[in-house]
């Protein structure tokens, strides 16, 4: 995500379809202000559901600890070489 502009919802109204594509085309944000504090943002689907994924992922402790538990195997080197590693997770995908 790029840096987000501030709008007026009255600026945001006039200018909404050229919003729309700067932020369809280039992931920018645009928030838009009630006397000065932000009130709503304009935002590409993909990236709103990208955080989305974020936060459900942390909000997961079982998750969380299951990454947690991968990296030290990862630092610990126990994931034997390439096609090991492909074997299982070939075999962890659900039929």
């Amino acid at each position: 995500m790029t840096m987000s502009q501030t709008r007026s919802p009255t600026d945001a109204k006039a200018h909404l379809s050229q919003l729309v594509a700067r932020v369809s085309s280039q992931h920018e944000r645009v928030a838009v202000t009630v006397h000065g504090q932000p009130a709503a943002m304009l935002v590409v689907p993909d990236d709103l559901e990208a955080l989305e994924e974020t936060i459900a992922i942390l909000s997961d402790t079982a998750m969380m600890r299951a990454l947690a538990d991968s990296a030290v195997e990862i630092a610990a080197d126990e994931l034997g070489d390439g096609a090991e590693l492909a074997a299982a997770m070939a075999a962890r995908r659900p039929a």
